[in-house]
């Protein structure tokens, strides 16, 4: 194939690349191609996703599958090294990664464009993979990952193209003019598109549904809160925390955005009778309002993976008579929006004491999207990996050797009651203090049991018992504070609670795998 005379070369003509083998493009503009390509591609995939299934978007559903592939071992390091950011370390991770495919693309199509054209299309593969081991994504979720390979493709050949022709028009170094107006057109182009891929996103609007749907009002006005819940004004948290500071822990890259009119439950499996359930239905039940401590499995000693809130909801108890548990159903398995799964003892669901609910609010508010908005599993006394499904869709009674939770076959124990722990919120580590009076201060737990006292140590003298802030229930956390004369230097301060049944919490470490962790929490600070 021949192409007519391009200025420069006098009464020639300029041949394509399948009649220069020889020619070789510089390193830096093929890579910037290839890695512009790439920006093309996710920006596409993301703009049709918004469009479509805003969960299919490439980096999304590639991101939530490599969540649910990585081995327990790796997901206990990544908490253990980012903590609560390790969704944002994973997109940052495999941006870098895209990136540096990107630079691979280009620099193996310096020649020929075949080699990264067969790389973009293996991507575009990964991302159909990833949309269809999705439950909650339909056929429209392939659109996403396709309209990004195409794209991705497309801008790939037109870039490297543009090079070649610059290359070939002035024989050694490409159109560097040319190849940076191209450049600057896809790195616009792709911007916009994944701005507008997000705001398409946003049109199933849960925010607006939130709003639209009100305050749930329970059916008995809540007990009051006693005065002394807490020592919020020498530095523990306060009894209630706020919606905003409450702890989030998900597997979800992105929190499933669901509005309340299209929110469906079911409950199934061991039952005499099936339950359809949609908003209205649960909103025009019996609403109780309880406030519950919810505790992360993951949390270390001392940690903050710990928050209470005032939920508001339909006892689970009811439900489940509603449905007729059938004898030998063992486990209520859970079922999210986005497909993450947990199994909770039936007793645990059945216990009036306990007081499970299926919430829909949360604070004096529908349930913020992030916890789980339009509705959530709430079961005092158990780690949430078996007990908080949020954007709760199925229920299914069923026993736990038929179904295992999403964390189970990862290493963790199938059954995950909240052990008795307390913390050292005040000083905080490294921290200097006046010499002389020094509050101490911090919260303890012992959910289902309630704590019944709580004894600090400072350096290796003896315990000391702390006074208790006012009790609200055994299903919440309980503040303590203590006094004590410490003279300058470096001090170190260690804690300890004791249950109502006289079990005082182990001083034996162990880490959150496989059941939680347990171990004294310990503060060292200074004294000036």
């Amino acid at each position: 194939m021949v192409r007519g005379p391009v200025g420069g070369q006098a009464g020639g003509v300029v041949t394509t690349e399948l009649s220069r083998p020889d020619l070789r493009l510089p390193a830096k503009p093929a890579a910037l191609a290839g890695v512009l390509a790439a920006a093309a591609a996710l920006a596409a995939g993301h703009l049709v996703a918004g469009l479509a299934e805003p969960l299919s978007s490439p980096l999304v559903a590639v991101g939530n599958a490599a969540i649910d592939l990585t081995p327990g071992w790796l997901k206990d390091v990544a908490v253990e090294v980012f903590y609560t950011w390790d969704k944002v370390a994973l997109v940052v991770g495999m941006a870098l990664v895209l990136a540096g495919l990107g630079v691979l693309a280009g620099l193996a199509s310096r020649r020929r464009e075949l080699p990264g054209i067969a790389l973009i299309v293996l991507l575009g593969v990964v991302g159909i993979a990833a949309v269809a081991g999705r439950s909650d994504l339909g056929r429209l979720g392939y659109l996403a990952p396709v309209a990004s390979t195409v794209l991705g493709v497309a801008v790939f050949r037109f870039l490297h193209r543009v090079l070649r022709t610059g290359t070939i028009r002035l024989g050694a170094d490409p159109d560097r003019r040319a190849f940076l107006r191209a450049s600057a057109g896809v790195a616009v182009g792709a911007g916009l598109g994944g701005l507008g891929g997000e705001l398409l996103g946003d049109r199933v609007d849960a925010e607006v549904s939130r709003t639209e749907v009100g305050v749930p009002v329970p059916s008995e006005p809540p007990v009051p809160l006693p005065a002394g819940v807490d020592f919020a004004e020498i530095g523990t948290p306060r009894f209630i925390t706020p919606n905003r500071d409450f702890y989030q822990i998900h597997t979800a890259l992105v929190p499933p955005r669901i509005r309340a009119q299209d929110w469906r439950l079911r409950l199934h499996g061991m039952v005499e009778r099936e339950l359809v359930l949609d908003y209205e239905d649960i909103r025009s039940r019996r609403l109780v309002q309880r406030p519950v401590t919810l505790a992360c499995v993951s949390n270390e000693v001392g940690g903050d993976l710990i928050s209470t809130a005032d939920f508001v909801g339909v006892p689970m108890r009811e439900l489940l008579l509603e449905a007729g548990v059938r004898p030998g159903a063992e486990q209520v398995f859970a079922t999210s929006h986005d497909g993450w799964t947990c199994g909770t003892p039936v007793e645990a669901m059945l216990d009036p004491a306990r007081g499970a609910m299926l919430a829909i609010g949360m604070n004096g508010e529908p349930l913020p999207v992030a916890h789980g908005f339009p509705a959530r599993v709430v079961v005092p006394g158990l780690y949430g990996y078996v007990s908080a499904t949020k954007w709760v869709v199925d229920l299914e009674l069923t026993t736990f050797g038929a179904r295992e939770g999403y964390w189970t076959p990862r290493g963790w124990s199938p059954r995950g009651p909240i052990k008795t722990q307390s913390r050292v919120d005040v000083p905080r580590a490294g921290r200097t203090v006046p010499a002389g009076r020094v509050v101490l201060a911090g919260v303890a737990w012992a959910q289902q049991v309630g704590v019944d006292a709580v004894e600090v140590r400072v350096d290796d003298g003896e315990w000391r018992r702390a006074t208790l802030s006012t009790e609200v229930g055994i299903q919440t956390w309980r503040m303590w504070r203590a006094e004590v004369e410490l003279s300058a230097g470096e001090h170190r301060v260690r804690v300890r609670a004791t249950d109502r049944r006289g079990q005082t919490q182990t001083e034996a470490v162990a880490p959150p795998a496989p059941d939680g962790a347990t171990g004294w929490h310990e503060v060292s600070f200074t004294v000036s």
